[in-house]
């Protein structure tokens, strides 16, 4: 019984899957303050208008440039690999597979887009990339990938991660990637924040506040803003996970699998491995699929389906999304590539629709999940992913107490060799468990009461 199910190279997928081009229901259009639609010219300061094609774009299937595809033969396509001494522990008849997205040079899924986005930047002529990034496997993706093609990149990293996690810095650093600290004195939104809240640990909401302004206030007009997850052109780069893992299982004989699961920050690694096989569930097949969140900030299990900002500092297009507010600042739990308010459209409208089951889980629960993972298969996990080895715990176990012989397929978004000191405190017993109080939720949602209403269109087929 093979452990890992390998790919060749000239198997990589050419395509990416845009799954807008299937959902039952479209999305809401992204729109001003005002109510009305946002055109793609108004996004042109921010995003080159390559990217906004893809961004606004139904069709079914993308071409990957070879260029990109070129760059990714660097890692892809990543094994696919079977649990198989987590099966045993668990005595579980569910068979477990895991897509691993930790072979990448930054250790995540984040380059997937990464060097697309830096690519299709560079073709249309921009010099320069700001971004943020939570944990810090965003911005060391991106500073990776303007190094391999040639660009400047800022990243404003949230103020608690770049404290917690000194060497995701230092891996920027050496791709020539330029790091600060979220909120920082270098914008009118960082430098809002510290006047209100000269302590706060920072936001995902903020830094992109940060990175977006300094992408549209460059006088050169040669600097854009790049974002590792939430938008549609984020997520269609990621399927490339999904679509390699459908070739790896019908490889071994599973036409599709019963669970798929990943973990869900802002949507982009759960898309990359759901959108494929979501694909095949508005066709008729039977699959559960459950992206899982922090109970920390839970905005799809506890949030509002609503109109909001990407940001704090509102200078993004409201989203109908699943949402905690832009104004919410999560509790400083050491998952932080989770710890965001808003969620992917495309995520949310399948939530919407039914095919997506979301899931919240406490940090203590994914420690001993990952704890148990490193016992078992040996690998040391993102504080992130342990969110989907977490759920697939609860998976096999339910598998084992129907007495069903199910495949469940989990996203492996990345390595938590630079996150140890996360592990530390659960080793000290200094990491507790952490429930959002309703009280913080209400408050949190007070920012979107004056905002155009999102309804929660739906077939009800699932």
């Amino acid at each position: 019984m093979n452990r890992k199910i390998l790919l060749q190279e000239q198997d990589i997928p050419k395509q990416w899957y845009n799954i807008a081009a299937d959902l039952p229901t479209p999305l809401l259009p992204p729109v001003g303050p005002d109510g009305k639609p946002i055109t793609a010219d108004m996004l042109a300061p921010v995003f080159p208008m390559n990217i906004i094609e893809q961004e606004v774009s139904t069709q079914r299937w993308i071409d990957i440039p070879a260029e990109i595809l070129d760059m990714l033969y660097r890692w892809r396509p990543s094994p696919l690999r079977r649990a198989l001494d987590l099966e045993k522990h668990l005595k579980t008849p569910a068979q477990i597979y895991f897509k691993d997205e930790s072979v990448s040079p930054p250790g995540s899924h984040k380059p997937n887009t990464a060097v697309a986005q830096a690519w299709y930047n560079k073709q249309f002529g921009i010099k320069r990339l700001t971004t943020e990034t939570g944990a810090g496997q965003w911005g060391s993706a991106l500073a990776f990938a303007c190094k391999l093609v040639g660009l400047e990149c800022k990243i404003y990293m949230v103020r608690i991660s770049f404290d917690q996690k000194p060497f995701r810095k230092l891996m920027m650093q050496v791709w020539g990637g330029n790091c600060v600290g979220s909120p920082s004195t270098e914008t009118q939104a960082g430098r809002n924040i510290l006047a209100q809240f000269p302590d706060t640990p920072g936001s995902l909401g903020i830094a992109i506040s940060e990175a977006i302004e300094a992408a549209v206030t460059d006088p050169t007009g040669k600097t854009r803003y790049s974002l590792g997850s939430v938008l549609n052109h984020v997520l269609l780069h990621q399927t490339i996970i999904g679509l390699e893992a459908k070739a790896q299982l019908k490889s071994v004989g599973v036409k599709t699998p019963d669970v798929v699961i990943g973990c869900a920050g802002g949507g982009s690694n759960f898309a990359g491995i759901a959108f494929p096989f979501t694909q095949d569930k508005i066709n008729g097949a039977k699959i559960d699929i459950i992206p899982v969140e922090p109970t920390a900030c839970p905005k799809m299990t506890r949030g509002k389906f609503a109109y909001d900002h990407g940001d704090v500092a509102c200078m993004t297009p409201l989203l109908a999304m699943h949402t905690l507010g832009h104004a919410f600042i999560p509790a400083p739990i050491h998952a932080g590539g989770l710890r965001y308010h808003g969620m992917a459209p495309l995520v949310c409208q399948c939530i919407v629709e039914g095919l997506h089951k979301p899931q919240a889980i406490d940090q203590v629960e994914c420690y001993e999940a990952a704890m148990l993972w490193a016992k078992t298969e040996g690998f040391i996990c993102a504080p992130e992913t342990s969110h989907a080895i977490a759920c697939t715990i609860r998976e096999a176990k339910k598998a084992k107490e129907e007495g069903k012989e199910k495949v469940i397929l989990f996203n492996y978004s990345g390595h938590g060799l630079m996150d140890l000191s996360g592990y530390d405190a659960f080793l000290t017993g200094k990491l507790k468990p952490y429930y959002l109080p309703d009280e913080e939720i209400l408050k949190a949602e007070e920012c979107l009461k004056n905002y155009p209403k999102a309804p929660a269109r739906k077939t009800g087929k699932w």
